[in-house]
C-alpha cells in the first residue's frame, strides 16, 4: 500500500506542554586560589634580576638602583633562621651596592654613555637645556656629568626650531603672519609651551618673532658648536 504523499511540513514544538526536566542547579562559585608569595631574594636572584634589566634597558647606576630596590621591596631578601627580615633586608641592600658598583666596573652601566643618549633624544624630539637637566637628574646622574653632556648654544637653537617646527608655531605655523600682527594670546600660549619644553625666553622669542621659516633657521644656524662639546647635536 503506497503511503500518502507528505506535507514537506515537520512537526514542531508543542507549546504550553510543562517540560518533564529539571532545572539546573546553579554551578558553584570557586574562589581564585590565593598567590603564592614570592620567593625571597638572594644573591643570584638579584644578579639575575640586574643582569636582564641592563640586557634589556639603557640605564644609569641610578635607574638600576631604584629598579632593585623595588625588587627588594616586593619580595625581600632570604633571611637566616631566627634573624630580624629588616636586618636581612639590610644585606639585601648592601649586596645591591655592592652589585652595581661591579656592573659599574665591568662597564656594564655608563652614566656618562647613558646621558648622553639621553640628552640627545631630547633635542631631537625638541626639547631644552632645562627639561634635559631634569630627566637626567631623575635618572640618577650626577651634576658633574649632566654638565659635562649639556647642549651648546647651537644645539639648543636647532632644537627650538625643531620643537616649533613640530607644533606648527610662530613661522611654521598654517596661516604665518608677520611678526606683531598675529593673536597675542595665541602667541603667548606658545611661548609658554616653548618655556615648558626647557627653552629659555628669548629663545622663544627669537623663534615666534621670526619673519619666516628660512630665518628662524638661519638664526639656529648662527651658533655652531664645538664638535668637542659633549652636547653637541
Amino acid at each position: 500500500m503506497d503511503r500518502p504523499p507528505s506535507s514537506g511540513r515537520r512537526k514542531g514544538p508543542s507549546f504550553g506542554r510543562q517540560s518533564d526536566r529539571k532545572p539546573r542547579a546553579p554551578r558553584p562559585q570557586l574562589k581564585p586560589l590565593p598567590k603564592p608569595l614570592p620567593k625571597p631574594l638572594d644573591a643570584a636572584r638579584l644578579e639575575e634580576f640586574a643582569l636582564a634589566y641592563v640586557a634589556r634597558f639603557a640605564t644609569s647606576a641610578g635607574k638600576l638602583r631604584d629598579y632593585l630596590r623595588r625588587k627588594l621591596r616586593e619580595r625581600g631578601w632570604e633571611a637566616a633562621p631566627d634573624e630580624d627580615p629588616q636586618i636581612a633586608n639590610m644585606r639585601g641592600a648592601a649586596c645591591a651596592e655592592a652589585l652595581i658598583e661591579r656592573f659599574v666596573a665591568a662597564g656594564y652601566v655608563d652614566d656618562e654613555s647613558f646621558a648622553r643618549g639621553r640628552a640627545g633624544s631630547l633635542l631631537r624630539r625638541g626639547f631644552g637645556r632645562r627639561r634635559i637637566n631634569e630627566a637626567l637628574g631623575a635618572a640618577g646622574i650626577d651634576g658633574d656629568v649632566r654638565e659635562a653632556v649639556m647642549p651648546g648654544e647651537g644645539a639648543q637653537r636647532r632644537a627650538a626650531v625643531a620643537l616649533a617646527r613640530k607644533r606648527r608655531f610662530g613661522p611654521f605655523g598654517d596661516s604665518a603672519l608677520a611678526p606683531g600682527t598675529g593673536d597675542p594670546a595665541r602667541r603667548q600660549k606658545q611661548i609658554a609651551a616653548m618655556l615648558r619644553a626647557g627653552h629659555s625666553r628669548d629663545a622663544a622669542r627669537a623663534v615666534l618673532g621670526a619673519a619666516s621659516a628660512r630665518e628662524a633657521e638661519n638664526w639656529a644656524a648662527e651658533e655652531q658648536d664645538d664638535e668637542s662639546d659633549g652636547g653637541g647635536w
